[in-house]
């Protein structure tokens, strides 16, 4: 159940490659989070894309996006969500994500960068309530953390 945060260079993916990057992130978000198959729970992934302008993105005070494609992921999620092996898997996922939703026409090296937050339990607020690990494990489906949840 992450928010992830996507800022790519205008015009770089257009929309069709949008839609593929957005389809592959949620695909990612749900492997290494453990979020079953079930549309209610993949609703739960949210995505946002910023496009940055051309020369708004630099690295080291140059503008490198004549040389280079620098994608950045920010990725939200709660604590206690991801080991340390679930935090490879995705961060190798993300770069994929990005990787096969260029276009082909695309020859600028890929340089992404992910970042995975982890939100400490009981900082994150939905619809004006706190939720804690096991609302987000009910919601979610985590399906390693279903241990969570109160017995019925």
């Amino acid at each position: 159940m992450p928010n992830i945060l996507v800022k790519i260079p205008k015009d770089a993916f257009p929309t069709e490659h949008r839609a593929a990057l957005v389809k592959k992130l949620n695909d990612a978000a749900a492997a290494a989070e453990q979020i079953p198959d079930d549309p209610r729970k993949r609703s739960m992934c949210w995505v946002i894309i910023d496009e940055v302008e051309p020369g708004s993105w630099t690295c080291g005070a140059s503008d490198m996006s004549a040389k280079l494609l620098p994608c950045l992921a920010v990725i939200y999620v709660p604590a206690g969500v991801l080991d340390g092996a679930s935090q490879a898997m995705y961060v190798d996922l993300v770069h994929t994500a990005f990787k096969q939703s260029l276009p082909e026409t695309e020859q600028r090296p890929l340089a992404t960068s992910v970042i995975l937050h982890h939100v400490a339990d009981g900082s994150w607020g939905a619809n004006g309530a706190i939720w804690r690990l096991p609302d987000f494990a009910q919601a979610a489906g985590f399906a390693h953390l279903q241990a969570l949840l109160p017995r019925a």
